[in-house]
């Protein structure tokens, strides 16, 4: 697999990027390729109005790194991980605006944006915060909002990790070790669980050990 994981925080020895790290060790330590990359450096345009932004042929006309860590890299991932701060309770604008950003190659009047849409799927994404406050409904606005991405572009969201600290590398010193928790989701990556059931969902009666009984669900038992 190749896992890449995009860093939000401006501090590139913050917290959120020291998750981020712990990622990237992590999948490397199970033989994956790995890599790190800070938004700041390759993300520097905002979103504008595309429709007076755009180039004639369709491009975005924004001039940075976006498109390269895009094509190159994102699209390229098998699992893609994103590290944020928590801002006023929310994802840091980075983050925000490197969503934002995707509107620009996954609209039909991007030249690419079939290629775009099929790459982006099944891509499995997991979201590493940091947050000065401790308690758990902190993180839960950004939980919701990747989940709702990741659910859009129909990629499995496989894990969280939500570590507590506040100065430069503090995270290290949650007793909770979410720096462990991160080194142990990237190596996990591969093949963490996911389900995201309906209604009408097939589905064994068991979800760890083997099932002897028929396939089925709540609508047709």
């Amino acid at each position: 697999m190749y896992v890449v994981v995009l860093s939000a925080s401006p501090r590139k020895d913050g917290n959120s990027r020291l998750l981020g790290e712990a990622v990237v060790d992590g999948a490397r330590s199970a033989g994956h390729a790995a890599a790190l990359f800070d938004l700041e450096d390759h993300a520097t345009g905002f979103v504008r109005d595309c429709r007076r932004c755009r180039r004639p042929d369709g491009e975005c006309a924004i001039e940075d790194g976006y498109r390269r860590l895009l094509f190159d890299h994102v699209l390229a991932a098998d699992a893609l991980v994103y590290a944020t701060p928590i801002y006023w309770y929310g994802m840091a604008a980075r983050l925000k605006n490197w969503i934002d950003r995707l509107v620009c190659y996954v609209s039909a009047s991007h030249p690419r944006a079939e290629e775009v849409v099929a790459r982006l799927r099944g891509t499995r994404v997991a979201l590493l915060l940091v947050s000065e406050e401790h308690r758990p409904g902190v993180a839960l606005p950004v939980v919701a909002q990747v989940q709702e991405i990741a659910r859009y572009l129909h990629q499995p969201f496989v894990g969280v990790v939500h570590g507590i600290g506040n100065t430069r590398g503090e995270v290290a010193a949650d007793p909770a070790d979410p720096v462990g928790a991160a080194r142990a989701l990237g190596a996990r990556i591969a093949d963490l669980h996911h389900s995201d059931y309906r209604i009408d969902t097939p589905r064994p009666g068991s979800v760890w050990s083997p099932d002897p009984g028929p396939v089925g669900s709540y609508a047709d038992p």
